[in-house]
């Protein structure tokens, strides 16, 4: 065989080789790409989170206490930027219940997010921020209860992780303090519910839920009305003109907007998907007595405008 041949053998089995490996990379990513303007945002039959959640959906770190309802009207305060030079630190002072997220701090911040916390939903990749400060997050606010929530397999109790036995550890020693991990049949549930307002599978789509999604999901369980202060709308990005840190505590933090469009237009790895949720919460509004205000929502938001 001549050197000629041998090198066009060679090329075409490459070529070969690649095709092969384009089919199936594309047969393991049949999802087509995420694009919130395909979500309608009205419907008749919306989901009833009240009905379904709350039922063996929170397990007790600590203890055999329960989750159970117990707010009229709550307040969510995000971590947002947003929130910084409003002096609304006494209006949140004065709700009946105030949720917060993460390790997102009160302290120097009292006179625009307030100093009190009801309940606090802590991400998996947050339990060590929080568990770090405890004079911050747990010996603070006695009588809070914090929700933590993440993967099956470093959240619940025999996991490999020690996470879980972490929490339980620190909820030991703050007896006045609730813990709950949200269960693994609950993590399916709320995956299921994405892909009910999205039309979209959490994991095929390469999405991951916000600690938002898992916080508002909460609150609607938890509360009869919701007002939250700081979220953004879901056009906001493709109005505003300033820069604005995506967390109020971290002024150095990445800017908001190119956080949300850089996570919603993500294709490689896993993203956030925080337009697509925002458009989901507009949605749920009047159907779960959800306001917004800093900034406040219009009720008529459309999909073109985003």
């Amino acid at each position: 065989m001549s050197n000629n041949t041998k090198g066009r053998t060679a090329a075409l089995i490459l070529i070969f080789a690649l095709v092969t490996f384009l089919i199936i990379l594309t047969s393991n990513n049949s999802e087509e790409p995420f694009n919130y303007r395909e979500l309608k945002l009205k419907y008749t039959n919306p989901p009833n989170i009240r009905k379904w959640l709350l039922q063996d959906g929170y397990i007790s770190v600590s203890g055999n206490k329960t989750l159970h309802p117990k707010c009229n009207s709550c307040v969510i305060v995000t971590s947002s930027s947003h929130l910084l030079n409003t002096d609304l630190g006494p209006k949140i002072n004065q709700a009946e219940c105030i949720i917060r997220m993460n390790d997102a701090p009160t302290t120097g911040y009292e006179k625009d997010v307030g100093n009190k916390t009801t309940f606090r939903v802590v991400a998996h990749s947050s339990v060590y921020r929080v568990l770090r400060r405890p004079q911050e997050f747990l010996s603070r606010f006695p009588g809070q209860t914090l929700i933590f929530w993440g993967p099956p397999n470093k959240m619940q109790q025999g996991s490999k992780s020690n996470m879980y036995h972490i929490i339980q550890r620190a909820s030991s020693a703050f007896p006045n303090v609730s813990a709950f991990v949200v269960s693994p049949r609950n993590m399916g549930r709320f995956d299921e519910l994405f892909r009910a307002e999205t039309g979209r599978d959490r994991a095929k789509s390469h999405s991951w839920l916000s600690t938002g999604w898992f916080t508002m999901v909460i609150a609607v369980e938890l509360c009869n009305n919701v007002h939250v202060y700081g979220m953004v709308p879901p056009n906001y990005c493709s109005k505003r003109q300033r820069k604005m840190p995506y967390h109020y505590y971290e002024p150095k933090s990445p800017d908001e907007c190119i956080t949300y469009i850089q996570n919603e237009q993500g294709r490689r790895g896993n993203h956030h998907r925080f337009i697509t949720e925002k458009l989901v919460f507009a949605r749920w509004a009047p159907v779960y007595n959800i306001t917004f205000s800093h900034p406040e929502w219009l009720d008529d938001i459309e999909t073109e405008s985003i």
